[in-house]
């Protein structure tokens, strides 16, 4: 009998993601403060929240399945773009991505009911297009960009900002469903057994 996952993360998107692949899972929110990690290589901190934010799940419910996320967003001259704290600073995110590539790491961390880590990490580039004032003033209107790494999303009205991307379109959203499927494999659960 397969077990429910527990999803350390309250992302809607992640939700849809899972609920598209037919994995029952649970939601449990993990209390890590991302902005108390210091580290700050990119696939470094990525990955290094993933399992933060997994093993803080894990002692909540000990011997459940649990998966971690984290995604980070890096601008083409290397700044580390995370959650917009306020309006000005995702206008200031938006603004240095127009025109340029972005890239997005995508971590993942699943902790088995054994306590045995399972990892991994999908990198993919977002091209924009070359935003008008205008434009950029759309998009901040929207409010859409509120607690998404980088002030903009994939997966709505933001795609219109979007020139072509380059790797997993579901990694940008925040749930690289390829490397989730790879990484469950190796950790025993069969994914393409049907939930019961």
């Amino acid at each position: 009998m397969q077990h429910a996952l527990i999803l350390a993360s309250g992302s809607p998107q992640r939700q849809e993601l899972l609920r598209g692949l037919g994995i029952p899972f649970q939601v449990h929110v993990s209390r890590v403060e991302e902005d108390e990690v210091i580290e700050h290589d990119p696939v470094k901190r990525s990955a290094m929240l993933a399992k933060l934010k997994a093993e803080d799940v894990e002692a909540m419910h000990p011997g459940a399945w649990v998966l971690g996320c984290d995604t980070l967003v890096v601008a083409a001259d290397g700044t580390l773009l995370e959650k917009a704290q306020n309006q000005a600073d995702a206008k200031e995110m938006i603004t240095k991505q127009s025109g340029n590539v972005s890239t997005v790491h995508s971590a993942l961390c699943i902790l088995s009911p054994d306590r045995k880590v399972y990892e991994g990490i999908s990198s993919s580039s977002v091209h924009f297009k070359k935003l008008s004032s205008s434009e950029i003033d759309w998009w901040i209107g929207t409010g859409l960009w509120q607690g998404r790494s980088g002030s903009f999303q994939i997966d709505g009205p933001g795609q219109l900002m979007i020139e072509s991307i380059h790797g997993d379109w579901s990694g940008i959203v925040g749930l690289p469903v390829f490397l989730l499927g790879d990484v469950l494999k190796k950790a025993g659960w069969d994914v393409l057994s049907p939930a019961s």
